[in-house]
């Protein structure tokens, strides 16, 4: 009988109940603030992370996970007994992590030779951010909590990557400038003239769909672009940083012109915030099967 352990890693925003009711591991990044080293999900919550960010005077770093910590985490998850393990990763085209985690396969079967043919290691590329993993996640650990098979969790995985899509739009340029998701230049031009970017993030690539004017065009904008994409009837979710007034705005808005509640409402972590900053909302969808063009 299989026996199945989901892991992921901090930048999959999912609750920290979730995390211990499906019995899912979730790895932390390691950040750096002012010369001092933290780790996401443990040192600080969300909440406590926005005021760090916006009162340190160089923005914060991220780390990736390194191959040891996975290795590590393969022997004792081999040591209780697992039969297969799912590392759903953070963006590869953003972070190193994915890598670190194949790397450690290798290490781990010449440490323990004894766990081939018992213990199957799959890393999943999300190629994304934030729910568009952390939703599935919680899924997948859901299937293997009602007793699902190996391959019906991957191939769940697999669809989903293949069609989840996000729009998110920052209220300050500020972080999306340093990190360099916009240009210096657009960014500049666009805090002087009130304009903000509504981006999207498709297969792991980042691209401003459009841009407008004034924050009470954002969440409107958001979810227009949603609702031509969105497979309807489909599962969404909702994401916000530390102006929660937004995240209520985008719920109530999202489910009039979606026809439906987010399966999912979640904090900005860490990792994200640093990025995007922490004044951010976000809508994560499922659209049609992109191999499927």
């Amino acid at each position: 009988m299989q026996k199945i352990k989901i892991i992921t890693d901090s930048a999959c925003d999912i609750s920290k109940e979730m995390e211990r009711d499906l019995d899912i591991l979730v790895l932390s990044f390691p950040i750096t603030v002012d010369d001092k080293s933290y780790m996401e999900r443990i040192d600080f919550t969300p909440a406590e992370f926005y005021d760090i960010l916006l009162s340190s005077p160089r923005i914060p770093v991220t780390s990736q996970i390194t191959n040891l910590r996975f290795c590590e985490v393969y022997e004792k998850l081999f040591d209780e007994g697992y039969t297969e393990v799912v590392y759903v990763s953070i963006n590869s085209k953003g972070s190193s992590t994915r890598d670190a985690a194949m790397m450690a396969i290798d290490m781990f079967y010449d440490a323990r030779p004894e766990a081939k043919g018992i213990m199957n290691i799959h890393v999943v590329d999300s190629l994304n951010y934030t729910l568009a993993y952390g939703y599935p996640v919680i899924q997948a650990a859901l299937k293997a909590q009602k007793g699902a098979d190996i391959k019906e969790i991957l191939a769940y995985l697999e669809d989903w990557f293949a069609s989840v899509e996000i729009y998110f739009a920052p209220y300050t340029l500020e972080f999306v400038k340093k990190s360099g998701r916009v240009s210096c230049a657009a960014a500049f031009v666009g805090e002087l003239i009130g304009l903000r970017p509504i981006i999207s993030i498709i297969d792991g690539e980042t691209k401003i769909v459009e841009k407008v004017r004034g924050d009470k065009s954002i969440i409107p904008t958001l979810i227009k672009h949603a609702q031509k994409s969105r497979i309807p009837e489909t599962p969404y979710c909702t994401v916000c940083g530390m102006i929660k007034e937004h995240g209520e705005e985008l719920v109530v808005q999202a489910t009039k012109k979606l026809g439906q509640p987010p399966e999912l409402n979640g904090d900005v972590g860490a990792a994200i915030a640093i990025n995007a900053g922490p004044k951010v909302v976000a809508l994560i969808i499922k659209g049609p099967r992109r191999d499927a063009k």
